[in-house]
């Protein structure tokens, strides 16, 4: 499976839109909305601590590591 985004889990616990995080990281809701459902590749370290500033997270709280079932 690999990483798992749990933006939207963070997000909800924090009351907070997508769009409202979009202002204030200054990272289009397209791209958020992207890494929210997890259909991205890659994530700048500047974007990621920016969405850890604005929510006052770590990024373990946000990417989550599940091994492949074998």
């Amino acid at each position: 499976m690999g990483i798992i985004i749990r933006l939207d889990r963070v997000l909800a616990e924090r009351k907070m839109q997508l769009t409202e995080l979009s202002k204030r990281v200054d990272v289009s809701i397209v791209n958020l909305s992207k890494l929210k459902t997890g259909k991205v590749r890659a994530v700048r370290f500047s974007t990621l601590e920016a969405i850890c500033r604005e929510l006052d997270c770590q990024p373990g709280d946000i990417l989550e590591y599940v091994p492949d079932e074998k």
